[in-house]
């Protein structure tokens, strides 16, 4: 009976001992080149030596007098919590080799052991980039997460609004102990021009990796063949584009005219100044030759009736017929007289108009 008392005295100072130990958190799951802690606190244990352990391998050694002893491995280390009640142990740079137990073990007192998760992400792509679709044609789309670990979660969104698992497949493979590869197919009837997107997780992750694409459902079109409008539109379009071109002919055909209106003021202009003598130097003759660069039928009726008027004032100059040598006589003044025979056989007659 003695010995079972003490017994039972004996267990229940061991559970006062061990409870006055607490590790926290009891699990923790991060991401490859994410950074774990890990908090050990002893609140009243007499304790000497502080050994942490990362799958039963010491990796840090604490003191209680002198701090931390010795660390084995880089990216490990310990700090005081702010406490001043405990240790932290802080592993950096976590790898998948890293996954396991990490105890805290007060050498001689209490050791309490956490897991250790390390997840991996990779990439997420829907093949095929942005479509376009005929409203109500069925289209498929397919999304491919390589590279995670664990196996990671995948769901469609359209528009925002996440669709149930059985509107898509799912497939997954894993070679060895590797990392996973996810693939889905989504098949959709093309109702309105939508956002669709896939998003992979896991549970390390703050926020699901996505890609988006966008599909665009156009109307096809069908003409009826008592439809008129396409006809109408296009004849619409051809007027307007007649009526403009004959308004430019219109221009360009007022223009011309007016300059030759213009040429023909001037021309008639220029033919009173001859027919009134004006601008004439002086001993100059009219030169009834003139035309201008585009003569009109009323420029040559005042040219030919300038022609008329000017006769008077146009000189003749004749030519006296063929002398013979016998009508040839000297006198003593030297002038020289010609007897013009009308009896000559031959008569030349000259004349010069200028």
């Amino acid at each position: 009976m003695d010995i079972f008392v003490l017994l039972v005295v004996l267990l229940l100072c061991s559970t006062q001992v061990s409870t006055q130990l607490e590790l926290s958190p009891i699990s923790l799951t991060v991401l490859c080149g994410d950074e774990a802690r890990f908090t050990c606190i002893a609140q009243s244990a007499k304790w000497d030596v502080m050994l942490w352990e990362l799958n039963s391998t010491v990796v840090v050694t604490i003191s209680r007098i002198h701090g931390v002893l010795s660390s084995p491995i880089p990216n490990v280390t310990a700090v005081e919590s702010q406490n001043g009640d405990g240790w932290e142990f802080v592993l950096k740079s976590v790898k998948r080799l890293h996954e396991g137990q990490v105890s805290c073990n007060l050498e001689g007192n209490d050791k309490k052991t956490a897991s250790l998760f390390v997840q991996e992400t990779g990439t997420v792509t829907v093949l095929g980039g942005n479509a376009i679709a005929l409203k109500g044609q069925l289209v498929q789309f397919e999304c491919d997460a390589v590279g995670w670990y664990p196996e990671p979660s995948l769901h469609w969104k359209v528009n925002g609004k996440k669709l149930s698992q059985s509107e898509y497949n799912l497939s997954s493979e894993q070679r060895g102990k590797s990392v996973f590869t996810v693939s889905s197919n989504l098949s959709m009837t093309a109702k309105k021009s939508s956002c669709v997107d896939c998003l992979v997780s896991v549970s390390a992750l703050p926020a699901p990796l996505m890609s988006s694409i966008r599909l665009t459902v156009v109307a096809e079109v069908v003409q009826d063949e008592d439809d008129c409008t396409v006809p109408l539109a296009v004849m619409s379009s051809l007027a307007v584009l007649l009526l403009l071109l004959l308004l430019c002919i219109c221009t360009v055909l007022w223009y011309r005219k007016r300059r030759q209106a213009k040429r023909s003021s001037q021309d008639t202009i220029r033919c009173e100044e001859r027919n009134n003598g004006q601008g004439l130097p002086a001993g100059g003759r009219i030169n009834l030759g003139f035309m201008s660069e585009a003569p009109t039928d009323a420029v040559y009726k005042e040219i030919i009736k300038g022609i008329h008027s000017k006769k008077d004032l146009v000189s003749i100059e004749k030519v006296p017929d063929v002398v013979t040598s016998s009508s040839l006589c000297l006198h003593s003044d030297g002038h020289v007289q010609v007897d013009l025979s009308e009896g000559s056989s031959k008569n030349i007659r000259r004349v010069t108009t200028v």
